[in-house]
């Protein structure tokens, strides 16, 4: 499984580097300074369209502005793959539209499209069978990932996309998915989360003795994360519990 830490951190930039150093990282559109640095530095990241930025805040992905971007980095060798445009908010046809649009375009770099928690799981099960990687957003009365509402759904989700030994016919990524409590219990490729970069800052949550820079708390939060690994196949438990999720990056 490949963890993906979620970008910007606050702090220098000497930081973030000595943080993202052979790690994987996501660097969303909106927020691109760690750019340089993650391409330098890091094994692998991946390219958010900052789709939850713009749910927080409002707005929508320019797709055009965003395309170009994605372009400007194709064929570089650290680049996974990008996420397709989308709108957590959005109704099903409009992502649909979105996933269309974006194929219509044309795109040189690995494109993921997400699929939202309050869509229809005939959809996720067409894009497990035309994509080679698929990503699950927590959306809708879903929109908090690990309560027990969210685990029932996320059972039917892996019902729709996995064979009769729970194991997914695509590559599945959780987006802000990357708490051990989770993703240790799903067949998941890869996931991400902005815990580390949040949390690098809040001091007093790590003892009398905290690492005197960012990069090191924000490396404790990751070598903790990074000790697990997702499940080899799905299991379906029936009484989840709810979980109490680290928050994330406030933009």
């Amino acid at each position: 499984m490949i963890h993906y830490h979620g970008t910007p951190m606050s702090g220098p930039v000497q930081d973030a580097a000595r943080f993202l150093s052979g790690r994987h990282c996501l660097i969303p559109h909106m927020y691109p300074s760690h750019l340089g640095t993650a391409l330098d530095v890091c094994q692998s990241i991946v390219l958010d369209n900052s789709a939850f930025s713009h749910w927080k805040k409002g707005g929508d992905v320019d797709l055009y502005a965003y395309r170009d971007w994605v372009h400007s980095l194709a064929g570089h060798p650290a680049l996974d793959w990008c996420l397709i445009p989308d709108k957590i908010d959005g109704s099903e046809g409009h992502n649909i539209a979105l996933v269309n649009q974006w194929l219509r375009l044309g795109c040189d770099v690995q494109s993921v499209p997400v699929w939202h928690m309050h869509e229809s799981l005939s959809w996720l099960g067409w894009l497990a069978d035309h994509f080679l990687t698929v990503a699950i957003g927590s959306s809708g009365q879903w929109a908090t990932p690990g309560t027990s509402g969210w685990w029932q759904r996320m059972g039917a989700a892996m019902g729709a996309v996995c064979d009769d030994r729970g194991r997914p016919r695509c590559r599945l990524h959780g987006l802000r998915m990357l708490d051990p409590r989770i993703f240790t219990r799903l067949p998941l490729a890869s996931a991400d989360s902005t815990n580390a970069a949040v949390n690098s800052g809040a001091v007093s949550r790590y003892g009398m003795y905290p690492h005197p820079n960012a990069a090191g708390r924000a490396a404790v939060i990751a070598d903790r994360i990074e000790s697990n690994s997702s499940a080899e196949a799905w299991q379906f438990m029936p009484h989840q519990p709810d979980l109490l999720m680290e928050p994330e990056l406030k933009q």
